[in-house]
């Protein structure tokens, strides 16, 4: 698996975000998919096989374990390294679900 800066991440990619519901109200990549990593292994065939994926969380361990774990599932997948903290450091767009200004939680 391969870890990816979150400069390298196309604007058009598709994105998995395995955080909390509370984390991914605060504020998230807009068009990602949304599935805690406690529930990825009953979900996780609501990803298509066939398209790469992005996977993100916080700072990067949760979507680590969620990349290796997809990958081994033959899934085509990278870490974002240092997750959404990393995002919003850079400037990348985000949304928020709670009427609030985005933010990392």
């Amino acid at each position: 698996m391969e870890n990816v800066s979150v400069d390298a991440i196309a604007p058009n990619a598709r994105i998995l975000d395995v955080r909390e519901d509370y984390e991914w109200e605060a504020g998230h990549v807009d068009g990602a998919v949304h599935i805690p990593l406690d529930t990825l292994p009953e979900r996780f065939e609501e990803l298509d096989p066939d398209q790469d994926v992005a996977v993100i969380c916080r700072t990067g361990g949760r979507s680590s374990r969620a990349a290796a774990w997809l990958e081994s599932h033959g899934y085509s997948v990278v870490n974002v390294k240092g997750g959404m903290g990393a995002w919003l450091e850079a400037g990348k767009p985000m949304v928020s679900d709670n009427g609030q200004d985005p933010t990392v939680v």
